[in-house]
Protein backbone atom coordinates (compact mmCIF):
# COMPACT_ATOMS: atom_id res chain seq x y z
CA UNK A 1 0.00 0.00 0.00
CA UNK A 2 1.12 3.07 -1.08
CA UNK A 3 1.18 6.04 2.24
CA UNK A 4 1.97 9.38 1.76
CA UNK A 5 3.63 10.48 5.23
CA UNK A 6 2.12 13.10 7.95
CA UNK A 7 5.70 13.27 9.73
CA UNK A 8 9.17 12.37 9.71
CA UNK A 9 9.57 8.42 10.22
CA UNK A 10 13.29 7.31 11.39
CA UNK A 11 12.54 4.03 9.28
CA UNK A 12 10.56 5.19 6.33
CA UNK A 13 11.02 8.76 5.48
CA UNK A 14 10.27 12.17 5.47
CA UNK A 15 7.48 14.20 6.42
CA UNK A 16 5.68 14.36 2.56
CA UNK A 17 7.33 11.56 1.23
CA UNK A 18 5.32 8.75 -0.72
CA UNK A 19 6.24 4.98 0.76
CA UNK A 20 5.45 1.88 0.16
CA UNK A 21 4.54 -0.45 3.06
CA UNK A 22 2.40 -3.92 3.78
CA UNK A 23 -1.10 -3.41 4.36
CA UNK A 24 -0.42 -4.46 7.77
CA UNK A 25 1.49 -2.09 8.61
CA UNK A 26 -0.10 0.69 7.14
CA UNK A 27 -3.70 0.18 8.33
CA UNK A 28 -2.86 -0.92 12.17
CA UNK A 29 0.47 1.64 12.70
CA UNK A 30 0.20 4.55 9.88
CA UNK A 31 -3.17 5.18 9.70
CA UNK A 32 -4.66 4.45 13.23
CA UNK A 33 -1.96 6.75 14.87
CA UNK A 34 -2.41 9.15 11.49
CA UNK A 35 1.26 9.33 10.84
CA UNK A 36 0.32 8.90 7.42
CA UNK A 37 -2.61 8.64 5.02
CA UNK A 38 -3.35 6.27 2.20
CA UNK A 39 -1.76 7.73 -1.30
CA UNK A 40 -4.99 7.95 -3.34
CA UNK A 41 -5.93 10.54 -6.28
CA UNK A 42 -6.97 13.16 -4.27
CA UNK A 43 -4.65 12.96 -1.46
CA UNK A 44 -2.22 13.25 -3.97
CA UNK A 45 -3.24 16.21 -5.71
CA UNK A 46 -3.61 17.81 -2.08
CA UNK A 47 0.27 16.94 -1.75
CA UNK A 48 0.75 18.67 -4.73
CA UNK A 49 -0.79 21.60 -4.09
CA UNK A 50 0.81 21.77 -0.57
CA UNK A 51 4.45 21.37 -2.05
CA UNK A 52 4.22 24.24 -4.48
CA UNK A 53 2.68 26.77 -2.62
CA UNK A 54 5.90 25.95 0.17
CA UNK A 55 7.94 26.41 -3.06
CA UNK A 56 6.25 29.95 -3.61
CA UNK A 57 6.75 30.77 -0.37
CA UNK A 58 9.95 29.73 0.02
CA UNK A 59 10.69 31.81 -2.99
CA UNK A 60 8.83 34.65 -1.66
CA UNK A 61 11.22 34.99 1.43
CA UNK A 62 14.17 34.87 -0.38
CA UNK A 63 13.25 37.89 -2.65
CA UNK A 64 12.10 39.36 0.45
CA UNK A 65 15.41 38.59 1.92
CA UNK A 66 17.82 39.85 -0.99
CA UNK A 67 15.48 43.11 -1.38
CA UNK A 68 16.25 44.07 2.69
CA UNK A 69 20.41 42.94 1.79
CA UNK A 70 20.24 45.82 -0.67
CA UNK A 71 19.19 48.09 1.53
CA UNK A 72 21.50 47.64 4.47
CA UNK A 73 24.46 46.70 2.26
CA UNK A 74 24.76 50.47 1.81
CA UNK A 75 23.78 51.59 5.64
CA UNK A 76 25.44 52.55 8.49
CA UNK A 77 24.17 52.94 12.48
CA UNK A 78 25.54 54.96 15.16
CA UNK A 79 25.41 52.96 18.51
CA UNK A 80 26.57 55.49 21.36
CA UNK A 81 28.08 53.46 24.29
CA UNK A 82 29.01 54.37 27.90
CA UNK A 83 32.86 54.41 28.43
CA UNK A 84 34.89 54.90 31.30
CA UNK A 85 38.71 55.62 31.81
CA UNK A 86 41.10 55.50 28.46
CA UNK A 87 37.57 54.09 26.40
CA UNK A 88 37.00 51.06 28.07
CA UNK A 89 33.23 50.25 27.50
CA UNK A 90 30.83 49.48 30.11
CA UNK A 91 29.90 45.58 29.08
CA UNK A 92 29.21 45.08 25.36
CA UNK A 93 26.85 45.98 22.38
CA UNK A 94 24.29 43.52 21.94
CA UNK A 95 22.87 42.08 18.66
CA UNK A 96 19.46 43.20 20.42
CA UNK A 97 20.90 47.09 20.72
CA UNK A 98 22.18 46.71 17.38
CA UNK A 99 18.58 45.47 15.71
CA UNK A 100 16.66 48.11 17.78
CA UNK A 101 19.15 50.83 16.55
CA UNK A 102 18.42 49.50 12.76
CA UNK A 103 14.62 50.14 13.70
CA UNK A 104 15.17 53.38 15.14
CA UNK A 105 17.77 54.74 12.58
CA UNK A 106 16.93 52.62 8.99
CA UNK A 107 13.40 52.07 9.37
CA UNK A 108 14.04 48.23 8.63
CA UNK A 109 12.91 45.01 10.86
CA UNK A 110 15.69 42.81 11.39
CA UNK A 111 15.50 39.93 13.95
CA UNK A 112 18.36 39.94 16.77
CA UNK A 113 18.83 36.12 16.04
CA UNK A 114 19.93 36.36 12.69
CA UNK A 115 22.78 38.78 13.47
CA UNK A 116 26.12 37.39 13.69
CA UNK A 117 28.83 38.24 16.34
CA UNK A 118 32.00 37.12 16.09
CA UNK A 119 33.19 38.30 19.20
CA UNK A 120 31.66 40.90 21.79
CA UNK A 121 32.13 44.88 20.58
CA UNK A 122 33.77 46.35 23.29
CA UNK A 123 35.60 49.14 21.72
CA UNK A 124 34.70 52.19 19.83
CA UNK A 125 34.84 52.30 16.21
CA UNK A 126 33.84 51.40 12.77
CA UNK A 127 33.41 47.14 12.02
CA UNK A 128 31.23 45.05 9.77
CA UNK A 129 28.43 42.93 11.22
CA UNK A 130 26.75 40.16 8.75
CA UNK A 131 23.44 39.94 9.13
CA UNK A 132 22.31 36.20 7.82
CA UNK A 133 18.25 37.22 6.39
CA UNK A 134 17.74 33.94 4.84
CA UNK A 135 20.21 30.63 4.45
CA UNK A 136 21.22 31.81 1.14
CA UNK A 137 21.37 35.68 1.85
CA UNK A 138 23.70 37.34 4.25
CA UNK A 139 24.01 41.21 4.44
CA UNK A 140 26.87 43.40 5.70
CA UNK A 141 26.03 46.41 7.70
CA UNK A 142 28.35 48.99 9.36
CA UNK A 143 28.02 49.70 13.00
CA UNK A 144 30.10 52.82 14.51
CA UNK A 145 30.24 52.47 18.22
CA UNK A 146 30.45 55.92 19.67
CA UNK A 147 31.19 56.97 22.85
CA UNK A 148 27.96 58.89 24.38
CA UNK A 149 27.80 62.08 25.38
Amino acid sequence: MKVILNEDIRSLGKKGDIVEVSDGYARNYLLKKKKGVEANARTLNDLKLKKAKEEKDAQENYEAAQELAKKLENEKIVIPIKTGEGGRAFGSVSSKEIASAVEDQLHLTVDKKKIQLQEPIKELGTREVSIRLHPKVTATLTLEVTQEQ
